[in-house]
């Protein structure tokens, strides 16, 4: 059975929910758009070079494939797994409201164009 109070508390969750959804309308995710230029792919150094810098950023970053779902970019496993070739366009985005204290949107759109970097230059063959 549920209590008043638990069905109160989701109740406040759902408008907060909604709320945070309207406010954040237009806004969008941070997203950059990369291309992975390591001639294998995310696989061995290079992904791991680029979950490297994903960490160091302290950012709950997630990469995808254009229809694809997304994955925890901090995984060396998840990244490996996903199988991004050489070439593959990829998608890295941060949700609004994973930012911590003291980041803002603008800070994560930067850190995921330095990651754009990572995987379109040459530290990742």
């Amino acid at each position: 059975m549920w209590s008043t109070e638990s069905a109160e508390a989701t109740l406040v969750g759902t408008i907060f929910r909604r709320m945070f959804r309207r406010l954040t309308k237009g806004v969008g995710l941070p997203e950059q758009k990369a291309i992975v230029a390591a001639e294998i792919g995310l696989h061995a150094r290079a992904a791991a070079v680029f979950v490297r810098a994903v960490t160091e950023t302290g950012l709950p970053v997630t990469i995808r494939k254009q229809d694809g779902q997304p994955v925890d970019a901090r995984s060396l496993l998840e990244v490996m797994t996903e199988d991004f070739g050489h070439g593959c366009e990829v998608f890295l985005e941060v949700a609004p409201d994973a930012l911590i204290a003291g980041q803002t949107v603008g800070s994560a759109q930067s850190a995921l164009m330095a990651l754009s970097a990572v995987l379109e230059g040459t530290e990742a063959r």
